[in-house]
């Protein structure tokens, strides 16, 4: 018997709300850090994948958004598949990415002519479905943006990271504000830790976990990412745990 129309809207009503539990179900996956400190304070003890996270660089401009850049490389670099990679302007320099271990060949980089073309390529990059991560450098970060990427995120399973960066300073100040994000973090770049013999030791970080979703929030001194995309807890202190600096968040809405 031929299906009536009302029966057949409400069948495809259900497919898409099985389609949009599939997105929450791959949510629920994780990415571990592979570091035991950083991974114990994450729900699920991971990054949480098919989600949409945040991360600037501290007070030193320039360096700290580098640092900033490196620490989303290495992220995206232990994912599978492609990630694109969204920008304003061409600043980007590939060798430092592949340092974080993500070669050239596995980023498409994408030049927009402004931030909304930036946050209408990283939707769209994240609705595709096909890429391991999305990465998109952008000052502003708006709850309605933020809330249109983490769906998307969700509904692919996709990783999405922007990176905020600004031009000017008084653009800072809209990193404290809400958005739909899972997590927002912040590095800083520290001094290098000395050799025993002349050279440049491994870069080091300040990472501050400032707001996850029904998560803590946590400070951790690391070791930029190596050829592999892996953070290593400073020599310095991996002996400690970091339990004590932990802060329970409640969750981000």
């Amino acid at each position: 018997m031929a299906m009536s129309s009302s029966s057949l809207a409400l069948s495809e009503l259900r497919d898409r709300i099985a389609r949009l539990e599939g997105g929450s179900a791959r949510r629920r996956e994780v990415l571990p850090f592979g570091v035991r400190e950083i991974d114990r304070v994450l729900p699920g003890g991971g990054l949480a994948l098919g989600a949409l996270h945040e991360v600037a660089g501290g007070a030193n401009g320039a360096v700290d958004g580098a640092a900033a850049a490196l620490w989303a490389a290495g992220i995206a670099a232990r994912t599978r598949g492609r990630v694109l990679w969204c920008v304003t302007r061409q600043d980007l320099f590939a060798p430092s990415l592949a340092h974080a271990g993500l070669p050239p060949g596995r980023v498409i980089f994408v030049e927009a002519g402004d931030e909304a073309a930036v946050l209408a390529c990283f939707e769209e990059g994240l609705r595709h479905g096909g890429l391991g991560a999305v990465v998109a450098e952008v000052a502003r970060l708006p709850m309605t943006s933020s809330r249109r990427l983490q769906l998307a995120a969700e509904v692919s399973g996709t990783l999405g990271i922007a990176i905020r960066r600004w031009r000017r300073q008084t653009e800072a100040t809209d990193f404290g504000q809400p958005t739909a994000a899972v997590s927002r973090w912040r590095v800083s770049a520290l001094s290098s830790r000395p050799l025993p013999v002349p050279g440049v030791g491994r870069p080091r970080w300040r990472l501050e976990l400032l707001r996850i979703r029904a998560g803590e929030s946590a400070d951790f001194e690391v070791e930029a990412p190596d050829a592999k995309g892996r953070l290593a807890l400073s020599a310095d202190l991996a002996h400690r745990s970091a339990a004590p600096q932990a802060r329970r968040l409640g969750a981000i809405r």
